[in-house]
């Protein structure tokens, strides 16, 4: 039997990504649960943000940002961005946490995070408790360790973080590429699975 509760924001997990934005020599970064991907071509991804944040401001006016992913590492980063304000704290220093100059946007990048998308936002839809900035993704940053001796993305070798009602998660493994229930296989073996 299913209890039927009234509708409340249970999808889970969500990315826990620090985001930043400003610029280098007046950074901030913060915690976000509502972002995602909404286009393939172009890339496009959003964050929804309250306008009471102090982020909101630094994005409005400058258009731009860039999702960070959060490692097990960054999980401590990632709940001190969500708690504290940058109106009030350095936040990078508080973290221990590195800026690096991001290549297509005035927004500083994290060192220490494995895959950052850098943002240009090109649209904003007032929601109701939240904005939700329309971005497109300029470019993407990918650390060394995280690819093969293709080239190929591993992002498993990261432990991407995740937060479900309340608590943070490691997702550590693959159990499926896309498309493996309808692939077609290739010898009788197989077919005899």
């Amino acid at each position: 039997m299913k209890h039927i509760w009234r509708g409340g924001t249970l999808l889970s997990p969500t990315p826990a990504v620090l985001v930043t934005s400003g610029n280098m020599e007046m950074p901030n970064v913060f915690t976000v649960g509502w972002t995602g991907i909404v286009n393939t071509v172009p890339p496009r991804t959003y964050v929804s943000v309250r306008p009471s944040r102090y982020s909101y401001g630094l994005i409005k006016a400058s258009g731009e940002f860039v999702i960070n992913l959060t490692t097990p590492s960054l999980i401590r980063a990632a709940d001190i961005c969500g708690v504290y304000s940058g109106r009030d704290k350095d936040k990078f220093a508080l973290c221990g946490l590195t800026r690096e100059r991001s290549a297509t946007v005035s927004a500083p990048s994290i060192l220490e995070s494995p895959l950052c998308l850098e943002c240009r936002v090109f649209n904003i839809i007032p929601l109701g408790s939240h904005d939700m900035f329309l971005a497109d993704i300029t470019a993407v940053r990918v650390d060394d360790s995280l690819l093969d001796e293709n080239g190929a993305l591993k992002l498993d070798r990261c432990g991407i973080a995740a937060y479900a009602h309340g608590s943070y998660y490691e997702l550590k493994r693959p159990v499926a590429k896309l498309g493996f229930a309808v692939k077609k296989r290739h010898n009788k073996s197989e077919k005899m699975r």
